[in-house]
């Protein structure tokens, strides 16, 4: 699956990201996060979408596991 990492990022560059990433892999993708606001923001935009999410802590990162 693809990944991408938005650590660092403000809002609403996570959000956009990971809208354009589902536009190339509608099937699934990877987002490395490094705070709750954009955690948050992205659950919100995948389950919109129709995605069911894992998230997996990565010591102080989260990574979400977004799959159709």
């Amino acid at each position: 699956m693809e990944k991408i990492d938005v650590r660092g990022m403000s809002c609403p560059q996570p959000v956009l990201m990971t809208k354009n990433a589902i536009e190339k892999y509608p099937k699934g993708i990877d987002i490395l996060v490094d705070n709750n606001t954009a955690k948050n923001n992205i659950t919100r935009f995948l389950k919109n979408s129709g995605y069911k999410l894992e998230f997996k802590n990565e010591e102080e990162d989260t990574l979400i596991v977004a799959r159709k």
